[in-house]
């Protein structure tokens, strides 16, 4: 029965892969193949490893052994997912609201450096404090009103992506997979920021150096046909400000929620949300603003924009994961152990540089989801909170997907909203996002033994 999980993990994953060759949405595998592998499991009778590494025995086989491993399980997957729930629905309110204008609005410059530059460190900073997708799609929007011509405009969104990545990664609320490590108790908020946040800086500046002395970044960008100044000053809204301010403070108030309180992340996302939310109910967007438009700008409206089919997608992947976490199997210590930690053992013998290993899964992460190669690292290895191994998983997963343009949701959204051609991307960008991504990398290896003193 062990092989039918398998085999039904790698279908799903294979399917996953090439979604778009098969128009196929993919979160249809992955529910698919989440619900299938538990029941696999159920129906085999399999010894199943609970939170704290050992095998139950228990009388009755669901009561004592899978029930309570299942339920643990789906409650650590729904807090990522209400997480994740706030956050979008947040952003949303922000950008009902024109609040992303604020930061756009004061853009002026029409030297092509420049403006790699600026947009460079928006897209930095922006994806710390919302996240790597979110950022993408504002930063997008804003190309596309500042540079007209289409040509130009798709290098300095494919820079943004990179930029994008490397600011998820050093933020636990700037990227899927930091955010799971952070929920699952991996790494806090100031050793994520304090071991990270140089690589990171190190991951964007050597690409956009790089860039900002060839061809496509030198001169002028092309003058608009029509006057963006004044477009833009209309879109303003008189909440824009205010929204912006109060959520990107609801955003960062959650890590230090976490720090004072203890609590899970999601209980201050709850609170978060609950704040913007009310805000949202009594600020007045307009100034002839009336009750029939206050549906326009409600959190009602924000909640039926999100991704869901993101959301869906993270819960069957996740599950299906916890399903091969869970799973007994023999380990080379003569112990049950999990089936992922019986592969890290493996791992370890045969590339005892846990480095490489790490190095290896950010390449991965360029071809594949990274949210199973995170999920499936965590269910791996049983390293302390802050061990300089979850720092580097959270560094390679976010970053290396830059690599390619569908190796993250910010390099897939911007691939859709601007028609980025795949074999494009990897013969101009590509070679970036690489330097970028083994710079910082060097740089994180060379600081380790700094923080390990």
């Amino acid at each position: 029965m062990l092989t039918g999980v398998i085999l039904c993990f790698i279908i799903g994953y294979v399917t996953i892969v090439f979604e778009h060759p098969l128009r196929l949405d993919k979160s249809v595998p992955a529910l698919l193949m989440g619900s299938l592998c538990w029941a696999l499991v159920s129906l085999g009778h399999m010894d199943v490893v609970d939170h704290h590494g050992h095998v139950g025995h228990g009388a009755n086989y669901y009561e004592d052994n899978l029930l309570p491993v299942l339920l643990h399980h789906m409650g650590k997957t729904a807090e990522i997912l209400i997480f994740l729930i706030g956050a979008m629905t947040i952003v949303e309110l922000i950008d009902l609201h024109r609040g992303f204008s604020v930061i756009t609005n004061r853009i002026q410059t029409r030297n092509k450096k420049k403006m790699l530059w600026i947009i460079s460190v928006l897209a930095f900073f922006l994806s710390a404090t919302l996240d790597n997708l979110a950022s993408t799609i504002v930063l997008v929007s804003l190309l596309r009103r500042l540079i007209p011509n289409k040509e130009e405009r798709i290098w300095f969104v494919c820079l943004a992506v990179i930029g994008a990545n490397a600011g998820g990664a050093w933020s636990p609320i700037g990227d899927v997979t930091t955010t799971m490590l952070w929920i699952g108790n991996k790494v806090s908020t100031a050793g994520l920021i304090e071991r990270l946040v140089i690589p990171s800086i190190v991951c964007i500046v050597i690409p956009v150096v790089i860039a900002s002395f060839t061809k496509p970044f030198q001169g002028e960008i092309a003058p608009a046909k029509r006057d963006f100044d004044a477009k833009r000053e209309q879109e303003k809204l008189l909440s824009s400000r205010t929204m912006l301010m109060v959520g990107l403070g609801a955003l960062i108030f959650v890590p230090i929620f976490k720090t004072i309180t203890h609590l899970p992340p999601y209980i201050g996302m709850m609170l978060s949300l609950g704040v913007v939310w009310l805000v949202s109910e009594y600020i007045h967007p307009e100034e002839d603003f009336t009750e029939e438009k206050k549906h326009l700008y409600s959190a009602h409206n924000a909640l039926s924009r999100i991704e869901l089919s993101s959301i869906i997608f993270f819960l069957g992947i996740l599950m299906a994961v916890a399903a091969l976490e869970s799973i007994a199997v023999m380990g080379a210590s003569g112990e049950q152990v999990g089936f992922l930690r019986s592969l890290a053992e493996q791992l370890q013998e045969a590339i005892p540089n846990q480095d490489i290993v790490i190095i290896i899964l950010g390449f991965l992460s360029a071809i594949i989801d990274n949210v199973p190669l995170v999920a499936a690292s965590m269910g791996m290895y049983s390293f302390e909170t802050d061990n300089h191994l979850w720092h580097f998983i959270a560094y390679s997963a976010g970053t290396g997907g830059s690599m390619l343009i569908i190796g993250s949701a910010a390099g897939v959204a911007a691939m859709g909203m601007e028609r980025i051609d795949f074999i494009w991307y990897l013969r101009k960008i590509s070679w970036l996002a690489f330097i970028g991504f083994i710079a910082g990398a060097i740089v994180f290896i060379l600081m380790n033994p700094l923080f390990a003193g």
